[in-house]
């Protein structure tokens, strides 16, 4: 007879970490092997194309219904699915509710789960916390950016924004690139900067010169990686970071995860624009009103809006999977700038989501739940 008892298992935010979802570098070298997937095809997001980033629930600005929750800063509730192959061979779904009021009240931006499901038979694996999990994959992106086109001797990083995806950020650069030694920091409060310094001191002792400067442009001169990890309001272009061509080191590697804006020199053709995954914009182009930019605060949306007006070519956006495969040349000299959009993927969850889950499983980690023994309806 077949076995038709299912089984998965719970893993709370603590048994995470004891699983192995804060090791950086190994996150790192994950997110790496999801880009060659991505590259060759072997995966699958929502959507006609297959690349959609997910889907949202959002709320009016009125409703008849006085218990329907009102529109405010990053309220929303979003599903986001994937499958991807290789190694992995798995399915999953990250769920979550945000609310920026939720920091009144303690409690992080958005809230995240994370459902894991065997490919084959759609059978749970696992149900996790995925707010770690969603923030180290998130982070690593750019690390795997930073491998491929930051320069080898880089030393400095520019970082906007000291809040959680700036932690994981600057973790995945220094997986990366071992020479760095110096970080300014530019943050909205005194309280995020001390943290984040004293979280760096901890974790990253490597990083003998903090600097903490008093606006953007000082946090972007003379910096070799800078990222941009900051918050705004989306659709309003007045809050998304800016950078300046000027101010920009020649070899300067930027990874932008977070909202932003570019002058007009950085249009030009000698600025690599390099994104995460071309199809995942092209798919939020198509989803949004115009121009994109304005609804979706990634700086790749405003790199395909530039595309539709005329102002650059679609041939001037570079696929971050492609590099990563060896198809395409990463940096070719000490000189050229180059910028990464890191829009964030539900691959990617699945990618790392299932790494941690097999390291559960191999050390007895987590909780473990009965689905059924056998189902009553089939």
């Amino acid at each position: 007879m077949t076995d038709t008892n299912i089984d998965f298992i719970y893993l709370s935010e603590q048994d995470m970490i004891k699983a192995g979802v804060t090791d950086m570098p190994t996150c790192v070298d994950t997110m790496e092997e999801m880009f060659g997937l991505l590259y060759s095809g072997d995966y699958r997001m929502a959507g006609a194309n297959s690349d959609s980033h997910g889907a949202m629930v959002t709320f009016p600005e009125h409703s008849p219904f006085e218990t329907m929750p009102k529109p405010t800063a990053d309220r929303r509730f979003m599903a986001m699915p994937a499958y991807l192959g290789g190694s992995f061979r798995t399915a999953g779904m990250k769920w979550y509710g945000s609310n920026i009021a939720n920091r009144e009240k303690g409690l992080p931006r958005s809230i995240l789960m994370f459902a894991l499901n065997d490919a084959d038979t759609g059978a749970p694996l696992a149900y996790m916390s995925a707010n770690l999990l969603s923030a180290y994959r998130t982070g690593a992106i750019p690390g795997v950016g930073a491998r491929h086109l930051a320069r080898k001797d880089s030393k400095v990083i520019g970082l906007v924004g000291p809040g959680v995806m700036g932690k994981t950020a600057v973790s995945a650069f220094i997986a990366v690139c071992p020479l760095l030694d110096t970080i300014k920091i530019k943050g909205r409060s005194e309280k995020s900067i001390h943290e984040f310094i004293e979280w760096l001191k901890e974790s990253h002792p490597q990083i003998e010169n903090i600097q903490v400067v008093e606006n953007i442009e000082d946090a972007v001169r003379g910096s070799d990686i800078v990222t941009y990890c900051n918050s705004g309001v989306m659709g309003d272009l007045d809050t998304y970071t800016l950078v300046k061509h000027e101010w920009i080191k020649a070899g300067a590697f930027l990874a932008m995860p977070a909202y932003s804006d570019t002058d007009e020199l950085m249009n030009q053709k000698s600025v690599r624009k390099v994104l995460d995954n071309p199809g995942m914009y092209e798919a939020w182009y198509e989803e949004v009103p115009k121009p994109a930019h304005l609804q979706i605060p990634m700086i790749g949306m405003k790199f395909l809006d530039m595309v539709h007006e005329g102002k650059i070519q679609q041939e001037d956006l570079e696929d971050l999977g492609k590099i990563v495969s060896g198809d395409a040349v990463g940096r070719t000299n000490d000189e050229e700038i180059i910028i990464l959009s890191v829009g964030g993927m539900p691959v990617e969850d699945v990618a790392w989501g299932t790494v941690v889950y097999r390291n559960a499983i191999s050390k007895g980690i987590g909780t473990k739940l009965n689905l059924w023994e056998s189902p009553v309806l089939r």
